[in-house]
């Protein structure tokens, strides 16, 4: 099966692609850059700067050789929980598969276009293992990094332009390293910055050793004993392979307007509804359905750190309706105590919905009903919420979202520029990548 996936791959990249990627790419570095900032960035790249020094950049962390460098970006990216996200594979792919590039694209001294291509063919890999593993697998299975491992592995093996065969045992040792558990969400802790982490290095590694003749398995994905077989009852074998349409699944791809888990995305629009149409203290009472994984991962009524408050569908909604669209800083310390904030969370219930259920995950949908003080009975429902392919995010709010995340994270406007400027141009140079190299290494002491 690997060898057919290859093929696939091997489909060419046009320009539509490339400037998606290249899109997918400013929208990572923005996430990471603020990432670099948090307390799970500064602790790994503590780490880093512990190890040999390298001739490839990563962010915060110096010059380290390139798999440690895809670890250190690797790990950066999902902390704010603004990364982007592929519905039906339930996946992350930027977080594992452009810290990936990145460092091989340094180390190779690629092109634009290498580069640009490797992120086209390692999202497809990561998401076409994703909708392969299927729902059950997110059950319990860190999609991003047990699927993304397989995209880091490809984008790696592009830049170092892999043949078929090696390309073949790339996958196969990429899914040797398929790991990420999801108890990591149940406690405290980074854990989770780690299997990402990892899954960006596993796929540098896997690259690395197919190309020095390290063979593997080629039914890794979907064996008898195989990571399909393993982790999920209701995989989709033909995911992987599955044609008929011209476009890269780059474009299917889900851009996260606010901060917080994707799950909390569609309860937050419906909040931005009613604030225009309803006073706080009409409130009675709220309630939420939505599907089952959000309820799983996101009724949380009492948020009482950062990280939980960014996983809440009673605090998303609190924060939408009463502050407006979110911020970085509506989900930090003297925001989860206000007692006005923290009045309305506990007005809001959540229930699953069958029907929100079945449709998960080709749509992450909710339906609020907000009760008020007189009788009255409200509806909202977000079948699509902003950012999704039915419901995009214009190119103008990608850029405002970097450039937000740029100053957030202490760059000046003139770099940030920049840094946009350079990535968004990537599309129409044809050498090599010095400007955004020359970019990521003004990154290195963050």
């Amino acid at each position: 099966m690997s060898e057919n996936l290859i093929a696939v791959l091997e489909q060419d990249v046009g320009q539509a692609a490339c400037e998606q990627a290249a899109y997918r790419l400013l929208d990572w570095l923005g996430c990471a850059l603020v990432g670099a900032r948090e307390e799970q960035g500064l602790a790994v790249i503590r780490y880093a700067k512990t190890l040999p020094e390298g001739n490839v950049a990563c962010i915060g962390g110096g010059k380290r050789e390139a798999s440690t460098s895809a670890f250190v970006n690797g790990a950066l990216g999902n902390i704010l929980e603004m990364d982007d996200l592929h519905r039906m594979a339930i996946v992350h792919p930027g977080d594992t598969v452009i810290p990936a590039v990145l460092a091989v694209a340094q180390r190779e001294l690629s092109t634009s276009g290498e580069l640009l291509r490797a992120i086209v063919r390692g999202y497809e890999a990561a998401i076409r293992v994703g909708e392969a593993a299927g729902t059950e697998h997110y059950r319990y299975w860190y999609s991003t990094a047990t699927c993304g491992v397989f995209g880091a592995a490809v984008a790696a093996g592009s830049l170092m332009s892999l043949d078929r065969d090696k390309l073949s045992d790339a996958v196969g040792l990429a899914g040797m390293q398929s790991s990420g558990l999801w108890q990591c969400r149940l406690e405290k802790g980074f854990a989770k910055q780690l299997a990402s982490a990892r899954a960006a290095q596993s796929g540098v590694l896997a690259a690395d050793l197919a190309k020095c003749g390290f063979p593997a398995p080629r039914q890794i994905i979907d064996g008898r004993l195989g990571l399909l077989a393993a982790t999920s009852t209701n995989s989709r074998v033909e995911a992987l392979t599955k044609t008929g349409s011209e476009c890269w699944k780059v474009g299917e791809v889900s851009e996260k307007p606010w901060p917080g888990c994707r799950h909390t995305h569609p309860v937050i629009e419906a909040a931005l509804r009613y604030r225009v149409k309803l006073s706080l203290d009409k409130i009675s009472h709220v309630e939420v359905y939505t599907y089952k994984s959000a309820v799983d991962f996101c009724d949380d009524a009492m948020p009482d750190t950062p990280h939980r408050a960014r996983f809440s569908l009673q605090h998303a909604f609190a924060i939408a309706f009463i502050k407006g669209e979110p911020e970085l800083s509506d989900y930090v310390g003297e925001v989860l105590a206000d007692t006005t904030i923290d009045t309305l969370r506990s007005k809001v219930a959540v229930f699953e919905s069958p029907d929100l259920s079945a449709e998960f995950p080709h749509r992450y949908g909710c339906r609020l009903i907000v009760y008020t003080e007189d009788g009255e009975c409200m509806r909202e429902s977000i079948l699509s919420a902003k950012g999704d392919p039915e419901n995009p995010v214009d190119a103008s709010a990608s850029r405002r979202k970097f450039r937000s995340l740029a100053a957030h994270a202490g760059l000046t406007d003139e770099f940030a520029h920049d840094l946009e400027q350079t990535i968004l141009g990537l599309p129409s140079e044809h050498s090599c990548s010095s400007k955004l190299f020359d970019g990521l290494e003004a990154l290195i002491d963050l």
